[in-house]
Order: C-alpha cells, then sequence, then structure tokens
C-alpha cells in the first residue's frame, strides 16, 4: 500500500510539473481597440510604426499616417463620445500612452483619464485617430479612421 502511495504522489507531481511548461506567453505587440458601452463591437485600431523587441524583434514603418488612416475602414463614433483604449494582452509595462486625432492637417492630443479612457471631440467630421504606446518593450503606434456625427 505504501509503494502504491508513493507512486500515485510521484506521478501527481510530475504532471503537475508538465502543467507549468504548457504556458506561452505572447511578447508581440498588442494589438489596439477602442471600447464603448454603447457599442456592439470595440474600433479596431491598425499598427503604423513599430519598433517592439521582446522574444524577437517586431518593426513597421509607415511614413504617411494620415493617408494611411484615410485607407482604413470607417467608424462611426458620436460628438463628446467616450471611448477607452484596450489592449489584446498586456505582457508589457506602459510607460506612455497618449491619443490624438487628426482633421486634416491639424493634430489634437486628447485627454487621457487614469483608466485609460478619452472623449472624442465635439466638432463633427472625418479625422484620423493616433494611439501612441510608449512600453518597457519598445514603441508602437495605431491609426484609425474615424466619423465623428
Amino acid at each position: 500500500m505504501r509503494k502504491l502511495t508513493s507512486l500515485f504522489v510521484g506521478l501527481f507531481c510530475a504532471l503537475s510539473l508538465t502543467a507549468c511548461f504548457g504556458e506561452t506567453y505572447d511578447f508581440t505587440p498588442p494589438t489596439v481597440s477602442l471600447s464603448n458601452e454603447n457599442r456592439l463591437d470595440d474600433i479596431k485600431l491598425e499598427e503604423a510604426n513599430v519598433d517592439w523587441s521582446s522574444d524577437k524583434e517586431y518593426k513597421k514603418e509607415t511614413k504617411d499616417i494620415l493617408n494611411f488612416g484615410t485607407e482604413q475602414q470607417q467608424y462611426i463614433v458620436g460628438s463628446n463620445e467616450k471611448d477607452s483604449v484596450v489592449f489584446d494582452n498586456q505582457d508589457f509595462e506602459v510607460k506612455d500612452l497618449n491619443v490624438s486625432v487628426w482633421k486634416g492637417d491639424k493634430k489634437t492630443r486628447l485627454e487621457l483619464q487614469d483608466d485609460s479612457s478619452f472623449t472624442f471631440p465635439a466638432e463633427k467630421g472625418q479625422y484620423v485617430i493616433e494611439v501612441n504606446l510608449l512600453a518597457d518593450s519598445g514603441s508602437a503606434q495605431y491609426i484609425g479612421n474615424i466619423l465623428i456625427k
């Protein structure tokens, strides 16, 4: 009986340890979206410029972010609507995060709250939204096409 108990304890320990080795971590730059409790689908932003270093190097360069932004799928939001920046994973430390909108060639930085929420401008029109992330793993810029109604 003692041998059977020892065998069972040994087998249990071995199986418990193998579960630890099965974990995988995603060290790629995060996917960024804008979320709002009144909207059914999140607004997915596209990577424009990335310089990310973790388990390997991730680099992407977009020279004309405004043109890139207008080529993206357009999403409609309300004026003065509150949204939040959401990461699909957060295996990194955020050092700086900021959100801006471009209307034509005029850039306006939006005030970002501690919970990563912000409010869209009151002025209606077509905008390119820019989210800049500086983290311990590098930097990434995300762009989207927004129509404020």
